[in-house]
């Protein structure tokens, strides 16, 4: 496995609708591996493929919960409800963190990578945070839904995307 380096705003690929995936191969499997090593070594919660400069509907989450990585491959939004709100950064936004609303529930569906479609719920945190990773797929960044620029001291103890 690999670290890829992280894009950095105001990179151009991180605000254009990425292109789906169409080949599922070893190419596919190691690149959602590099993505998983390079999310881990940034302490992040999640990574979209332009993230790393790469411009196709990939993304994974990670939570740390009994679900584990959740990779999604051209995933669709089929169904959100709710609200809340919550504080999200970016590891394409260093040390930047806003107030964000969002849906509370997310169903989506999507690829994992041997081609198999799957459909997934989520909600509370898990679903903002593949809320946010769906966002980066098509160019939409978490900066135009801050209500509200955060503090550093506003931070503590708090789970953040």
């Amino acid at each position: 496995m690999a670290i890829r380096k992280i894009v950095m705003y105001p990179a151009e690929v991180l605000e254009k609708k990425c292109s789906p995936v169409v080949k599922f191969d070893r190419k596919l499997a190691k690149l959602l591996d590099d993505m998983y090593d390079t999310m881990i070594e940034y302490d992040g919660v999640g990574l979209a493929a332009p993230q790393i400069g790469i411009d196709e509907r990939i993304a994974i989450v990670d939570i740390d919960n009994e679900l584990g990585t959740i990779e999604m491959i051209n995933p669709q939004i089929l169904k959100t409800s709710g609200e809340q709100h919550g504080p999200e950064g970016c590891l394409s936004f260093p040390d930047l963190f806003g107030e964000v609303t969002r849906p509370n529930y997310v169903k989506f569906e999507a690829y994992n990578r041997k081609g198999k479609k799957y459909t997934l719920e989520a909600e509370e945190f898990l679903a903002r945070a593949i809320l946010h990773e769906i966002d980066h797929l098509d160019g939409i960044l978490f900066t135009t839904k801050v209500s509200r620029y955060l503090e550093e001291d506003e931070l503590k103890g708090v789970e953040i995307e």
